[in-house]
Parts: C-alpha cells; sequence; structure tokens
C-alpha cells in the first residue's frame, strides 16, 4: 500500500491507512466468524433491518465492528452502511478528516448458519465541500467520484481486495502472523470464462431477454465454450471473486415485478463494478454502466450483470432485445 501511496500523488496518507484499517475490521470479523459456532452468535436477533430483511446476529456484530473501528480511527467523517438507516456523521473528525466510507457489513449472512463463505463490501468517497461538514446526501455519489472500493472474503482464508484506480491487488491475511501479504498483484480478468452465477430459483421472476440469455449459457456450442458450468454460493463476494480470477459473469438482474433490481447501487454495485473494471471487466444493469448510473437515495437498489467483459458484453445484448439465439 505504502508502495502505491508513492505511485500515486492524488493519494492520501490518510486513504491508505483507512484501507489499513479496513482490514482491521476483517482480521476481527475473521477471528469471530472462525469461533462462530462456539460462542452463540449464529442465527437471527429477531429484529428486521432497513433493507426489510432478517437481521442476523453476525450482521449485527459486523457492522458494531467497522463501527468501532472507525469510530477510534478518526479517519472518516460519515459512515453508511446496509444495516442504518440513516448515517453516521463524526462532526470531532471534521475537518481533517474528509473521507467517507459506505459498506455492506457482511455480505452473504444468509451464508452464516451452515459455514459457507462471507464478506464484506465497502466504497470510499471524499467530502466534495471544504466549507461545510458533508450531511447524508454528499454520501449519495455516482461510482466514478469513487477514490477506493474493494472487498473482505472470508473463505478457507482471508482476504482484502482493492483498488484506487490502479489497478486491483488482492492480500491474504496470514493468521501466523497476523499480517496481510500481497498474494495477488495487478489482478486481470479473463476476457471470457465459462461459469456464470446466478439465483436459477428465480428464473420464473425474469424477463424474456434475462431467461433466453441464461438458457444460452447452457446451449453446447465448443466454438464459443459453452455450455457454462453453474456456480452459485449464495454470497455476493465469493461469487465476483471466483469471476475476478478465472472469468465467467455474475447476474442478479432486475425482476417482472422488481424491475429496480435488489442489490445496492452505492455499497455493493459501485464498489465491485470499479474492483472489475479496473481488471479488465465489465459491470452493468443490462442496458448502462453501473458506475454511469445517477445515484439518488442512500440505499438505493440495481440491477446487476458484472464479470468477464465478453461475458457482459453477450448479455447486454440479450436483455436490450438484440440478440435471441
Amino acid at each position: 500500500m505504502a508502495q502505491k501511496q508513492a505511485a500515486h500523488p492524488g493519494a492520501s496518507k490518510e486513504l491508505f491507512t483507512l484501507l489499513s484499517q479496513v482490514g482491521l475490521v476483517g482480521k476481527h470479523i475473521a477471528q469471530d466468524l472462525s469461533r462462530a459456532g462456539l460462542i452463540d452468535i449464529l442465527g437471527t436477533t429477531g429484529e428486521i433491518n432497513v433493507q426489510g430483511e432478517t437481521l442476523k446476529k453476525l450482521d449485527e456484530i459486523a457492522n458494531q465492528t467497522f463501527l468501532k473501528v472507525f469510530d477510534q480511527s478518526g479517519l472518516v467523517c460519515a459512515l453508511a452502511s446496509e444495516e442504518m438507516e440513516k448515517p453516521i456523521l463524526f462532526p470531532e473528525n471534521w475537518p481533517q478528516a474528509k473521507y467517507m466510507l459506505l459498506f455492506d457489513p457482511l455480505d452473504g449472512s444468509s451464508n452464516t448458519d451452515c459455514n459457507m463463505p462471507l464478506g464484506a463490501i465497502f466504497s470510499v468517497v471524499k467530502s466534495a465541500s471544504n466549507d461545510r461538514m458533508p450531511t447524508e446526501d454528499d454520501l449519495v455519489r455516482k461510482g466514478t467520484e469513487q477514490v477506493a472500493a474493494g472487498y473482505l472474503l472470508y473463505g478457507s482464508s482471508t482476504m482484502l481486495v482493492y483498488t484506487v484506480g490502479q489497478g486491483v491487488q488482492g492480500f491474504t491475511l496470514d493468521p501466523g502472523i497476523g499480517e496481510y501479504l500481497l498474494s495477488h498483484q495487478q489482478v486481470q480478468i479473463p476476457v471470457r470464462g465459462k461459469v456464470y452465477s446466478v439465483n436459477e430459483g428465480n428464473y420464473h421472476k425474469w424477463a424474456t431477454g434475462t431467461k433466453q440469455y441464461v438458457d444460452y449459457l447452457k446451449i453446447s456450442d465448443t466454438a464459443t465454450g459453452r455450455p457454462y458450468s453453474g456456480r452459485y454460493s449464495g454470497c455476493l463476494v465469493a461469487d465476483v471473486h471466483r469471476i475476478l480470477l478465472d472469468g465467467g459473469i455474475y447476474l442478479y438482474p432486475g425482476e417482472l415485478t422488481r424491475p429496480e433490481g435488489k442489490l445496492r447501487l452505492l455499497y455493493e454495485a459501485n464498489p465491485l463494478a470499479w474492483v472489475v473494471e479496473q481488471a479488465g471487466g465489465r459491470a452493468s444493469t443490462g442496458t448502462l454502466r453501473i458506475l454511469d448510473v445517477e445515484a439518488k437515495q442512500l440505499h438505493q437498489r440495481v440491477p446487476l450483470i458484472i464479470g468477464s467483459a465478453g461475458d457482459v458484453r453477450d448479455a447486454e445484448e440479450f436483455t436490450q432485445g438484440r440478440r435471441t439465439t
């Protein structure tokens, strides 16, 4: 990170310290997850979060871990989370701290009770104003305005993957020494893959173009490398990470009764889109580049098609009705 800072005049020391603090959050949560079944933190709290979803105990623990680490860091003037209706502002950190952090503290929480992969997603934006404390509206920004983005992946190992606009770097936590080691430098996603990731239980809810594209992926054709293999874990971070390394496509499309999609723009789609684009991939709603979507609300939802550039272009053609076979 220090080397990247030296090579990136526009990035401040505080930004890279902030990324290190995200790594610290990952260490805490990874430790909790490693003994989740032993310390009574599985299951639900009985509460419903702002998204209308049942709150898992680990959701709340992960959210509180982010809040605790960054409350003590003095590095941010505002935090926004999937689990909170309103952001938390830190006027005591202003104007020294000009960065704002948006995050999904525990992605894939439906996996918490069955020892499956989990993750966290984060996006960093900078206050656009030098003469006043930011408000909630200042957090609602286009994806092109991010200054850092990435994710934590909790699987067989814990990883921190991020971009500051100069490619994608991946660090793996060595539990023996408690430090992250650079394991994936300048990640490049293949132009095409052989894997697709989508919840096919929602097939009956999709528009015709989406159905036709997924059907197309299952048709054998050696010239185009089909059929593709289905791989879906229920954890967005885990599925996108697989595709980032090996190629392919992830889809969480809009539905006939919910065309706006399910995933959140500001702290899920935007950060993952920037990471994948920095690795040479593509991210789209099916009709529009994700990073060009106009942000209007803190918890705004959006369809997401993300992965290898060639595969995403194919999906866009089907979604837009420009292709049927």
